[in-house]
């Protein structure tokens, strides 16, 4: 019987070190550099670069009539003076009654009461700037947006109304006419205020050919929030606002505005932050929030902060509403200073066209006499 063979293949043997180490291998300087090279860098992570917070500083209170209609020096250097340190002020004696806050405030909490499956509609996407804000239940839990809830309304926005109309017929009619009531009153302020911070930033600061106005072709924006009365559980509102703000440090500024009019009354506490610092303040009970926008900050050249505001209800025992109005200038206006215009190469052609013109014309006239 022949003898039968297994085909079978061992693995070759792992290599051995050899007992002799190289001269190489033994050099000092290799080895540090082998070690510095390897060595795992010391990594900076969210929250070794949280902005510091201010302490026991408050924005000043800054009456409207005076500041707007009587032009008080002194309190336009206040305004100027708390937006370059702060990046906001709170304003008092406005002219909005609080009547028409309230009823605001009462329609805008019922459009949170759409339900989720219906929601689909008018969640915010790219393609779909304004609408609810779309959630990721699994991201929720881990970083506290349970807690909020959002929704960007814009009264020009047709195509925002019309699926509202469709998925929340009985009580849209009553949202929009109270919304536009109150935002009606907001713009005519937030006007009067941009027009004096103007006024007064381009006499201190250069700003050849910068444009206001240019973010929001619509009009102002609203956003409404939704704050959920278990904000205090688990200190879980504290990593709600650590994630506002590596948002804002990641993303910057969500849409584009000159001033945002924040309407907060009943908050227990209200946070402006910046990349730099970050305050928290009692506001005054009627007064509004005005922060700075991009806008305001790209027009000073970088003086005046471009800063993101946040209402807190810490501790309340029931759901509470707050809203931002974003203001721009719908129509864009250039700035001009007493700096020469630069003459555009069209302009030139045309200038040579008519000299070339004028020259023959002359030498006609010349010969002729």
């Amino acid at each position: 019987m022949p003898e039968t063979t297994v085909d079978f293949r061992a693995p070759p043997p792992s290599p051995v070190a050899s007992g002799r180490r190289s001269t190489v291998t033994n050099n000092e300087f290799l080895t540090e550099f082998l070690e510095t090279s390897l060595r795992v860098p010391d990594l900076v992570l969210p929250d070794k670069i949280f902005p510091k917070q201010i302490n026991d500083e408050t924005p000043p209170k800054v009456d409207f009539v005076a500041l707007c209609f009587h032009e008080d020096e002194d309190l336009i250097d206040v305004v100027l003076e708390s937006i370059a340190r702060f990046g906001c002020f709170q304003l008092i004696n406005h002219g909005i009654s609080p009547g028409i806050v309230a009823a605001a405030v009462e329609v805008a909490g019922g459009i949170f009461t759409v339900p989720p499956d219906m929601r689909d509609a008018v969640t915010r996407s790219p393609e779909k700037p304004r609408g609810f804000e779309e959630h990721d239940d699994e991201v929720e839990e881990k970083e506290g947006r349970e807690l909020n809830e959002e929704f960007i309304w814009c009264k020009n926005d047709e195509e925002l109304k019309l699926k509202l109309e469709g998925i929340w017929p009985i009580g849209y009619p009553n949202f929009s006419k109270k919304m536009e009531t109150l935002q009606s009153r907001v713009e005519k302020v937030a006007e009067k205020i941009l027009a004096i911070i103007l006024k007064n930033v381009t006499k201190k600061l250069a700003s050849d050919g910068d444009i206001i106005g240019h973010g929001n072709e619509v009009g102002t924006l609203c956003c409404i929030y939704k704050h959920h009365q278990d904000i205090n559980r688990n200190d879980h509102w504290v990593d709600s606002l650590k994630y506002d703000v590596i948002r804002m440090l990641i993303r910057g500024t969500d849409y584009s505005h000159s001033l945002c009019l924040h309407v907060c009354d009943g908050s227990s506490e209200f946070h402006v932050y910046s990349k730099k610092s970050w305050l928290t303040f009692c506001p005054e009970q009627g007064a509004l929030v005005i922060t700075a926008g991009d806008q305001i900050q790209v027009l000073s050249g970088g003086h005046y902060k471009d800063v993101i505001g946040k209402a807190i209800f810490k501790g309340k025992r029931e759901d509470n509403i707050s809203m931002a109005f974003l203001y721009s200038p719908q129509n864009s206006k250039k700035l001009q200073t007493n700096m020469e215009r630069p003459i555009s190469l069209g302009q030139q052609a045309i200038l040579v066209v008519i000299l070339n013109l004028m020259y023959h014309v002359l030498i006609f006239v010349f010969k002729k006499v």
